[in-house]
């Protein structure tokens, strides 16, 4: 089985090999030592043993309890020899037949590590699973190693160290289990019955498109991880099955369930022990350098960033029912990004609620959401029927039976556009539930936070969703900018061959610049200079005169749209050009937003 060279491959060559854990983060800074660890994602269990090197890129999706272990610990023979076992990157520690623990030996060290919950990327589009497991390296079948029936494990009252105790290859001494305890007469059935379902156990934020999950140790810089942030781990695969709740020695334990989350079948839901980590600023993975590259054409075969733009907006033009206008608006929504937090404000965020839409066109918001999938990465589509916001879970929970925070629709990772379908509502009944999702719709779009119900209170977590709301008339959710769509008459008929010729146009290779640009304007620094600043001031003044009911936030707005157009055309600082375009733009929709019924102007 390949792995990276002259990273370890298992905990023992760590061990011996890197003392010095500052030489292996100096090795995984080269992102080209990443391309031949198998990536847990789309690699079965199977084809791997306990033990070895993977890695596994995903969103935390929850953090447990501190975990105290055996770092180090002293081990006597039968001889009465000593030895130290080093027991950092394990969930069962390491011990050959005869040997004991000497659990008040000096020489023990304790550590402590953190264990992160994290998911799949959830939204994660086809065409970005499709090209990461293009990147993984292939991997020969191998048997995956078990513990030995005869295993036997400590009970769970049996010490403070949350480990299990292991022969490792060569005689396995375990605490013992509920099946071991049987006699030829019993059941194979008698072990733990489960409580929890898998789908529970998973947790995955949207149900109907599941994710993988991997509980992943981590032993340092607890306060660099976030919730909802994306991560690519590499470390050590655990999949011994004495870490199955359904082999454990539950004694007179009041708390099933919360055993069970916290002891799911490693077939289910791996461990990796993780000693390098990177922070994964999209989820691109054409621009990942971690990923071994499929061979591309050189940057000189590519089209001017420019060029890229007025295909691109070309496009959106033609789903849009030839209004240019509002593809300008929508590219910009596309690229959109939080990218500096106040007190009252998350900066960068453009909501856009696109209304007016013909009704002459039934499936239309489906028809758009599918152009648009394939173009970004990750993101999902929520028809706002009754029925979603009455019964899904939006905001994700604290279930203290088994302390964990049970995910919900909204706890997704930065820059997974959220796609709303208000053109699905019908009359009827809003019940308790729906006005909540509601509600924290609305927070997260205002704030771009997202709220986590804890039950005795609630803790708001930084979020950097785009958020685009379909609907015909305005809006009942707030947003940042509103814009009416101006359908040509003609561009309506010819709506079904417009999206036809949409889907033709976007053949492999312009899919492939597409995608890569909008992730790097996406991502793309912006600067305004003190010239300019000034200008704008100005400009601000003359608004006011001209209209007593321009505000701060109208200034807001402009100073967005002018950083997304500049960016959207390959431009690094603000122009007059790109300023002037955008005041002209904001004038042109505010003059749409005067057709719409007066009730529906409370937000613009």
């Amino acid at each position: 089985m390949p792995c990276a060279m002259d990273l370890p491959s298992t905990p023992d060559e760590l061990a011996a090999q890197h003392g010095d854990s500052a030489a292996l983060k100096e090795l995984l800074k080269d992102p080209s030592r990443w391309h031949s660890i198998p990536l847990l994602n789309y690699t079965p269990l199977h084809k791997l043993k306990d033990q070895t090197l993977v890695r596994f890129r995903g969103m935390i999706q929850d953090m447990m309890d501190p975990e105290i272990y055996l770092e180090r610990y002293e081990l006597k023979s039968p001889d009465g020899s000593k030895r130290l076992q080093d027991g950092k990157y394990r969930d069962c520690l390491k011990l050959a037949t005869g040997e004991e623990i000497d659990y008040h030996a000096e020489g023990n060290v304790h550590g402590e590590r953190r264990t992160m919950f994290v998911i799949s990327v959830p939204g994660l589009n086809d065409w970005s699973k499709d090209h990461e497991k293009q990147c993984c390296p292939q991997i020969e079948l191998v048997p995956l190693v078990q513990s030995p029936s005869s295993a036997k494990k400590r009970t769970l009252d049996g010490g403070q160290d949350a480990m299990e105790v292991d022969g490792a290859g060569e005689t396995t001494v375990k605490r013992p289990c509920l099946k071991d305890m049987q006699t030829d007469d019993e059941p194979a059935a008698a072990s733990n019955p489960s409580v929890l379902g898998s789908e529970y156990l998973l947790n995955s934020p949207l149900p109907g498109r599941p994710s993988m999950a991997c509980m992943v140790k981590v032993y340092e810089e607890f306060d660099t991880y976030q919730l909802n942030s994306l991560v690519d781990f590499v470390g050590f695969l655990s999949v011994d099955s004495s870490l199955d709740f359904a082999t454990l020695d539950v004694g007179d334990c009041e708390n099933l369930s919360e055993l069970q989350a916290a002891h799911p079948s490693p077939f289910l839901i791996p461990r990796l022990h993780a000693f390098g980590v990177q922070m994964l600023p999209h989820a691109n993975p054409l621009m990942d350098l971690s990923l071994r590259q499929p061979t591309e054409p050189s940057e000189e075969a590519y089209p001017s960033q420019l060029a890229v733009h007025k295909d691109l907006r070309m496009l959106l033009k033609l789903c849009l029912f030839d209004d240019d206008l509002a593809a300008e608006y929508l590219l910009s929504h596309l690229i959109s990004s939080v990218y500096s937090r106040s007190e009252m404000q998350s900066i960068g965020k453009f909501a856009l609620n696109l209304c007016n839409m013909p009704k002459e066109c039934q499936a239309y918001s489906t028809s758009l959401y599918d152009i648009l999938k394939l173009l970004l990465p990750a993101s999902h589509y929520l028809p706002m029927t009754l029925e979603t916001l009455n019964t899904v879970s939006f905001a994700p929970k604290k279930d203290y039976e088994t302390n964990k925070l049970v995910s919900g629709v909204l706890q997704l990772a930065p820059h997974t556009h959220l796609v709303l379908d208000e053109t699905r509502l019908q009359q009827g009944k809003l019940e308790a539930n729906g006005v909540h999702a509601v509600q924290h719709l609305a927070h997260l779009i205002n704030n771009q936070e997202l709220k986590c119900d804890f039950q005795y209170y609630q803790i708001d977590y930084h979020a950097n969703i785009p958020i685009l709301v379909l609907s015909e008339g305005r809006s009942m959710l707030p947003s940042d900018f509103i814009m009416p769509i101006n359908a040509d008459a003609k561009a309506v008929e010819l709506f079904e061959e417009s999206l036809k010729a949409a889907h033709h146009y976007l053949q492999p290779a312009r899919l492939h610049q597409f995608r890569k640009y909008l992730t790097t304007a996406r991502i793309s620094s912006f600067s305004v200079s003190e010239e300019h600043t000034e200008m704008i001031q100005q400009d601000f003044v003359d608004m006011r005169k001209a209209n007593s009911k321009s505000n701060a936030d109208d200034l807001h707005g402009l100073l967005v749209l002018s950083r997304l157009l500049g960016i959207a055309r390959g431009r690094d600082t603000l122009d007059k050009e790109t300023w002037q375009l955008a005041t002209e733009f904001e004038a042109k929709r505010r003059q749409r937003l005067q057709s719409l019924p007066k009730a529906a102007l409370t937000r613009n």
